[in-house]
């Protein structure tokens, strides 16, 4: 099910940031789109995803968040997304959400999701690189930043080298998403 609502007064978006009902919510230009919790084995795949990625993105000076608002400042909390994931420079961060570009962004793939319809908005916000990841199989698409879009990296013997945080993606037999940080591997 998918609920997207037009003309939201701002009392109602501040109330449903208040009671932490927003927690899921994202706002497309001035639309209210309202997404179901993920289910337990999403979130499970969620946490370890997240795991992996906050020793790799600490080598480099980054941090990772979950369920965070990626903002156009000049509109503030009328037009952000929320990311499964994001990887993001300190620097680009207010207390709230980022508002700057971030390196990564993770969407692991529910039915009838948004996540492409996600991509212009990333594009615009700059955002290096998109993971689109299928919960169940562990397969990822990896999308990089050029010019205006975004081209997908093609894998080569069964491995992609995702170029944000130059690491190398690949499936193994679980099925596990194997991250390779040169001679660090981690599992999801």
């Amino acid at each position: 099910m998918r609920a997207v609502t037009y003309k939201i007064p701002p009392v109602s978006l501040d109330e449903r940031r208040r009671t932490g009902c927003d927690r899921f919510d994202e706002v497309w230009d001035g639309v209210l789109h309202t997404v179901p919790p993920p289910s337990l084995s999403h979130q499970d795949f969620e946490y370890e995803l997240e795991r992996a990625l906050r020793s790799i993105a600490a080598r480099r000076g980054l941090k990772t968040f979950h369920n965070i608002g990626l903002v156009v400042p000049a509109k503030g909390w009328q037009d952000y997304r929320v990311p499964d994931l994001c990887v993001v420079h300190p620097s680009q961060m207010s207390e709230r959400a980022i508002e700057g570009r971030a390196e990564l962004v993770v969407e692991i793939l529910s039915p009838r999701d948004e996540s492409r319809d996600k991509l212009p908005f990333y594009a615009s916000r700059g955002v290096r690189e998109v993971w689109l990841i299928d919960e169940a199989s562990r397969g990822v698409e990896v999308l990089a930043l050029r010019g205006q879009g975004y081209e997908r990296v093609v894998p080569s013997d069964g491995v992609t080298r995702a170029p944000a945080l130059e690491i190398a993606l690949q499936v193994v037999a679980g099925p596990l998403l194997r991250l390779v940080d040169g001679a660090f591997i981690e599992h999801a």
